[in-house]
């Protein structure tokens, strides 16, 4: 009797030593990735050509509300970079060019939405034309952001200011 109950205890230790070190790791995922500044909550979700949410051949399948993924925004100089909230990489899931962003629309988040995204969220769906040299098929791709009031703000005041020249780097 007592050894099922030493048992029992060491696998509780050993749970939450495992739960201790993945939080630990996603803190610190977090923390290298906001340190350079510039970064936002954002969720993210791909919509399909009749303008619904994609589900097909998604990672996420399932997860959230309509393939709603919690993640980070990251503003770089000509990209924007999102990275989902429970990865372990410290590379992006998602690059946005930004000359090749459009804002198509914004809506607040409707009542299903609010459960897996949080109150106050702004829902804006931007269209998104692929890199020249990126791989896959040509087609462009809409997707919805979800953020706060004031994320939305920098978003377009980033997505407007680009800096002077920037589009002229590959004339050289």
């Amino acid at each position: 009797m007592g050894g099922a109950l030493t048992d029992a205890v060491w696998l509780f230790a050993a749970f939450l030593v495992v739960l201790v070190v993945a939080a630990v790791v996603l803190a610190t995922r977090r923390f290298l990735l906001e340190r350079s500044g510039g970064t936002v909550e954002c969720a993210l979700r791909r919509l399909n050509v009749n303008g619904d949410p994609d589900h097909v051949g998604l990672p996420w399948h399932g997860l959230g509300h309509g393939g709603w993924r919690l993640g980070v925004l990251s503003y770089q100089r000509d990209e924007l970079y999102w990275y989902g909230a429970l990865g372990v990489l410290l590379r992006p899931e998602q690059v946005f060019q930004r000359r090749a962003l459009a804002v198509v629309s914004r809506r607040p988040a409707d009542e299903a939405e609010v459960a897996a995204l949080g109150v106050d969220r702004i829902v804006v769906e931007v269209a998104a034309k692929p890199a020249v040299d990126a791989p896959g098929p040509a087609d462009d791709g809409h997707w919805q952001l979800a953020m706060s009031d004031a994320a939305l703000t920098g978003f377009l005041a980033w997505l407007e200011a680009s800096p002077p020249g920037s589009h002229l780097a590959g004339f050289g």
